[in-house]
């Protein structure tokens, strides 16, 4: 395993890290959760990210309880959770989503519950929230470093404007900024870290944890030919992300992708993620494996990587045609 410091914090990250959005309570139960959370942290795996709004609660939940069973030293894996949605779904009332104070304080003391732990590493701001001061969310999380509930804090999901308004605000009051930012990165979403985000790696130095390296499994290929029975774009509740993703000429240049793998003798999924960590503005790429199969797969991406030269990254931009233009000089 490859481990990379968290932008300019000391703290060091496993390049492939393991997550549990759509996947805990909804697709796998304690037992494959317990397993695959094994071949990770085996693996070398250390960082398993989670947050309030997954399975309302349950994700956490169920993390809590393989973590409390695996007994592992606390000190070897990190562990990250996230506010704003709330975990009550539609029964949300004023004060138990966004990043109010209150909010933001009563939401980490709940993760801490329900995923029996003393503290958490990272705690993210899942979104931003456009009716809080962003001096009290800074704030916040300043106080809960001071507390010890939580060592770093981060965003997801935030504008480089939003990123940066947060560091400014933690340099005008003597606060602890923001270290990380969790974005979605993969071959079809890439304008986030390899265009508005450049200036924030060059100045205060954002580590990420990017989600979605396989774009919900379209990277996989698993898509080219339908929606197959079981499949997250299969579940209640997610047509949101099948009307996102499902597009011809989404799918048509994936098809296309699959003889690059073809050459590399690789699975497109492996590939995909290499792909990913190949940034190196990447600290580290989420995988949200169901099956033991898929882990180990996944897992693989590190032997891929060598076999990413020049020439292959260039083929596979002039395949997918995604790569953000940058103003010329």
């Amino acid at each position: 395993m490859e481990y990379r410091r968290m932008g300019k914090t000391g703290l060091q990250l496993s390049v492939l890290s393991y997550g549990s959005w759509v996947t805990f309570h909804k697709q796998i139960d304690d037992s494959i959760a317990d397993e695959l959370m094994g071949i990770a942290y085996d693996s070398g795996v250390n960082f398993f990210d989670n947050a309030e709004v997954y399975a309302l609660g349950e994700s956490e939940k169920l993390m809590g309880r393989v973590l409390k069973k695996k007994n592992w030293d606390r000190t070897s894996y990190v562990l990250s959770s996230k506010a704003f949605f709330g975990w009550r779904g539609k029964d949300n009332k004023p004060n138990q989503a966004g990043l109010s104070r209150k909010h933001l304080v009563e939401a980490c003391h709940e993760a801490l519950q329900r995923l029996q732990a003393e503290y958490l590493d990272i705690y993210f701001c899942h979104r931003p929230d456009k009716n809080v001061p962003i001096e009290e969310v800074v704030w916040t999380m300043d106080l809960l470093i001071q507390q010890g509930k939580i060592l770093y804090w981060g965003t997801s999901e935030w504008s480089g404007v939003e990123i940066m308004e947060a560091h400014r605000a933690a340099a005008q009051y003597g606060l602890i900024p923001p270290s990380v930012e969790q974005p979605q990165y993969n071959l079809l979403e890439r304008n986030k870290l390899e265009n508005e985000f450049l200036g924030i790696f060059n100045s205060v130095g954002m580590g990420t944890t990017i989600w979605s390296p396989l774009a919900s499994g379209l990277l996989t290929g698993k898509y080219n030919n339908g929606i197959p029975e079981g499949s997250r774009l299969a579940l209640e509740g997610f047509d949101w992300l099948k009307d996102q993703l499902m597009i011809d000429e989404k799918l048509a240049s994936v098809r296309q992708l699959e003889a690059v793998a073809k050459d590399l003798g690789t699975p497109m999924s492996t590939m995909s993620i290499a792909w990913c960590i190949k940034n190196p503005n990447v600290t580290t790429a989420i995988l949200g494996a169901t099956k033991k199969e898929q882990l180990l797969e996944n897992l693989k991406a590190l032997e891929v990587l060598p076999k990413l030269t020049p020439e292959v990254m260039q083929r596979i931009d002039d395949i997918m045609k995604t790569k953000p233009a940058l103003p010329a000089y």
